[in-house]
């Protein structure tokens, strides 16, 4: 998440006091507790500098998280890291080399050709499921109490909860208060992109995507080159950008007007890469409160959250404000709430 393990990787981003400090960090004592928690910017900034927090932690977490790393915490956000300093890591740097991944043979970016709809429908044919939509405004248990009872769908054998942590609370609050309050306590992000439709022959910079550092003069905090990113795309015609707006604690930008988002990604754009373009098209998508903060004693919220509902049978709970926002994480939370009250609904 943007924390050099060395100095070689911040050079160009940072100045040489700070390429200095970097380098000289391995020899600074390290005051960590096991099982303590700290928000990124104090654990980074302290170690490393304020530049490596805004010109590398902060565009990183933020593309993720849609938060500055002063509202991130450490054992959240990033549990390798935590598990590196609960074991006694030297120095940030040490606990950054350790946290690190090994290498992957495999290609940096995947996805499917035609979106994660193809993946959803196959899931539902598979599954021979029936898809009923409504607004869920009650859970509770049924009246024959082998079962539950979901206000306006009705009687259901097993549930799994996979809502944002607002709805979450809402329908935890008779069958699981403690939990319920938990989640009333995510504080929650709210993002807006704008997709840019471009002619055909755009000369894009040659790269996935373009973060923006904090302070910046500009209100997008990142681009994504789509075209550039996944080929598929590109053999479409055209070139394809999507800027990424909003940040925890500043949702205004979410909803400004649609032209006005459109033409500050326009200028945003030249002003980072000095393109000037004029879009086919352009789509704005915003999601409001999409983005659970995972702040210093997130785990602790969720760990209430997983025992007061381990205690009821057939329920289970999933999403991006458990364990990670991203797929894999949010995959990984699903199968293991599936996994849970199939077996459950079994015996």
């Amino acid at each position: 998440m943007g924390i050099p393990a060395r100095p070689e990787s911040m050079v160009g981003l940072v100045d040489e006091q700070t390429l200095a400090r970097i380098a000289a960090e391995p020899g600074v004592p390290l005051d960590w507790r096991p099982g303590s928690d700290t928000d990124v910017a104090t654990l980074v900034g302290s170690r490393f500098g304020e530049q490596v927090v805004r010109r590398s932690v902060d565009p990183l977490l933020g593309g993720v998280y849609s938060g500055l790393s002063d509202s991130i915490g450490v054992r959240a956000a990033l549990p390798t890291l935590a598990a590196a300093l609960d074991r006694g890591a030297s120095s940030l740097s040490a606990a950054v080399a350790q946290a690190l991944p090994e290498p992957s043979p495999g290609p940096v970016f995947g996805g499917l050709r035609d979106g994660y709809g193809v993946l959803l429908d196959a899931l539902t044919e598979r599954a021979a499921a029936t898809v009923l939509r409504a607004d869920a405004s009650g859970l509770s248990r049924s009246p024959d109490g082998k079962g539950w009872w979901i206000d306006p769908l009705g009687r259901v054998d097993g549930v799994v909860l996979a809502v944002p942590a607002p709805s979450l609370a809402a329908l935890l609050s008779e069958v699981a208060p403690a939990a319920s309050a938990a989640a009333a306590r995510i504080p929650l992000a709210s993002s807006v992109v704008v997709a840019l439709a471009l002619p055909d022959g755009t000369p894009l910079p040659q790269n996935s995507g373009i973060l923006v550092a904090t302070g910046e003069a500009v209100r997008a905090k990142a681009f994504t080159l789509s075209s550039r990113k996944w080929p598929h795309l590109a053999e479409r015609g055209g070139a394809l950008v999507r800027a990424s707006f909003g940040r925890f604690g500043d949702a205004d930008i979410v909803d400004a007007p649609d032209a006005e988002l459109v033409a500050a990604a326009r200028a945003d754009l030249e002003t980072v890469t000095g393109l000037r373009v004029d879009p086919v098209d352009a789509v704005v998508q915003r999601w409001h409160g999409g983005l659970p903060q995972y702040g210093p004693g997130h785990l602790d919220r969720v760990q209430v959250i997983e025992e007061a509902i381990g205690a009821l049978p057939g329920l289970a709970v999933a999403g991006a404000l458990l364990h990670g926002v991203g797929v894999p994480a949010c995959v990984a939370a699903a199968t293991t709430a599936a996994t849970t009250v199939a077996e459950q609904m079994a015996r």
